[in-house]
């Protein structure tokens, strides 16, 4: 293990079974930009508390400055030997600056150091969630537009049920990534970067010095650093809504699973994104829609592992918020994937119109609740005509029979209200559609 920020009470060396179970440089250097962004901050907050001269500011600043441009550049070592992504940060501007370095966690705990990190880290990520969530929407309101006047029959229980747009059933998905970005804009909107918790008591610089801003990020004084070091709600949201999201997707990529069947072949997956068989060669499998179904166990939990760590935590903080990290990197990099290829995906689907129409064409339950509101504009009260319709939907089945091709007289016999040639013209698939005008198009 290299060189450690703390150590001065010891006596004995870190045990090294102790020294690879502890540390998180492993993943938490995913916040290295970020905790320099903070550093160079922090800098200049030292400066005007007097705690540091211009000339050291200058200094400090300038390196970190370096290894900022040097991780963007992704030419920044990470050392696996250090404790953690601030220790490397640490000893590399030690390496530099020699001693100087050492007065750059003056006022400061890593404790409140990592949570303004994790803010950053996750603005940034929601922001990208939010752009390739607009992606896909964008990708839907475009399979929209290509399957304009498609109708295809509609679901509950996994069972036909009326007639409905195949646009209306793939703008349903837009609503919910609708309601997904709102939440990403509140989960934004509601972090706020503090400085000045230190481990958890505070620290000596003027609370004013914080509210100043920097680099266009807004810094905010800690109104109770206790609350503050020990806060993870923000990491819960997050995942919450990530979960959220990802079940969203995870529907989506069911109904294409099924609808993909030869049982149903309503369409058909581009081959970019299908796999085959290692032993049957006619094998065209939706692995990818699966992988987007079965992720869903994961990011639900990650999201029960940081509420299952964080229950019982005494106020303060403790090591083991450490662990808020690995579940939140691999919940933005799960939903970011899905997202992207997704938004691919759906562009490239190809609609079997002739089969949905003869599935259409096959069953005429289809239109029973269209039949209903018939009866119920010639006076019938509702829940007869519910009856009367439901009779005449399973006679149809038991005799083979269609209502369209039924006459007069036999149609008599479940109401007097029936006429065919009316009947007729009800049993077609967009003027079923067409009659629900409660919908705003």
């Amino acid at each position: 293990m290299t060189k450690k920020m703390w150590g001065g009470r010891f006596k004995k060396k870190t045990d090294p079974l102790v020294e690879e179970f502890t540390k998180s440089i492993d993943y938490d250097y995913k916040l290295a930009k970020y905790d320099v962004l903070g550093s160079i901050m922090h800098v200049l907050i030292l400066k005007k508390s007097s705690l540091i001269t211009n000339k050291e500011a200058e200094k400090l600043g300038s390196a970190l400055k370096k290894i900022y441009n040097r991780i963007e550049k992704k030419k920044f070592a990470i050392d696996r030997k250090a404790e953690d992504i601030h220790t490397n940060i640490q000893n590399a501007i030690e390496k530099e600056l020699g001693s100087l370095a050492l007065k750059l966690h003056t006022a400061r705990s890593r404790n409140d150091q990592v949570l303004f990190d994790l803010k950053l880290f996750c603005a940034a990520e929601l922001n990208n969630i939010q752009g390739l969530s607009l992606a896909l929407m964008e990708s839907l309101k475009t399979v929209c537009k290509k399957a304009k006047g498609i109708i295809i029959p509609g679901y509950t229980h996994l069972q036909h049920a009326q007639l409905v747009y195949l646009s209306d059933y793939l703008g349903s998905f837009i609503e919910m990534l609708e309601r997904d970005n709102k939440r990403l804009e509140n989960i934004k909107n509601s972090m706020k970067l503090t400085l000045g918790a230190g481990a958890l008591a505070g620290t000596p610089i003027d609370a004013k010095l914080y509210k100043k801003e920097a680099k266009g990020i807004k810094i905010e004084p800690t109104t109770n650093p206790i609350d503050t070091v020990s806060d993870r709600d923000f990491v819960i949201e997050i995942l919450s809504m990530l979960s959220i999201l990802g079940m969203h997707l995870s529907r989506l990529a069911e109904d294409l699973i099924i609808w993909s069947t030869k049982e149903f072949n309503f369409v058909e997956l581009d081959d970019a994104f299908a796999t085959g068989s290692s032993l049957m060669p006619q094998k065209k499998n939706p692995d990818v829609l699966e992988l987007i179904r079965g992720y869903t166990g994961t990011l639900n939990g990650n999201l029960i592992s940081v509420l299952t760590m964080m229950k019982g935590l005494s106020l303060g903080y403790n090591r083991d918020m450490q662990l808020d990290k690995p579940p939140l990197f691999s919940s933005f990099e799960i939903i970011a994937q899905e997202l992207q290829i997704l938004a691919k995906l759906v562009e490239r689907l190809a609609w079997n119109r002739r089969v949905i129409k003869k599935r259409i064409e096959e069953d005429e339950a289809l239109y029973a609740t269209d039949l209903v509101y018939y009866l119920i504009k010639k006076g019938v009260p509702f829940k007869r005509a519910h009856d009367i319709i439901g009779k005449l939907v399973k006679f149809s089945l038991d005799k083979g029979r269609k209502i369209k091709g039924m006459k007069d007289t036999e149609l008599a016999k479940f109401s007097n209200k029936f006429k065919h040639s009316e009947i007729a013209r009800l049993l077609d698939p967009l003027v079923s559609v067409k009659s629900r005008i409660s919908i705003k198009r």
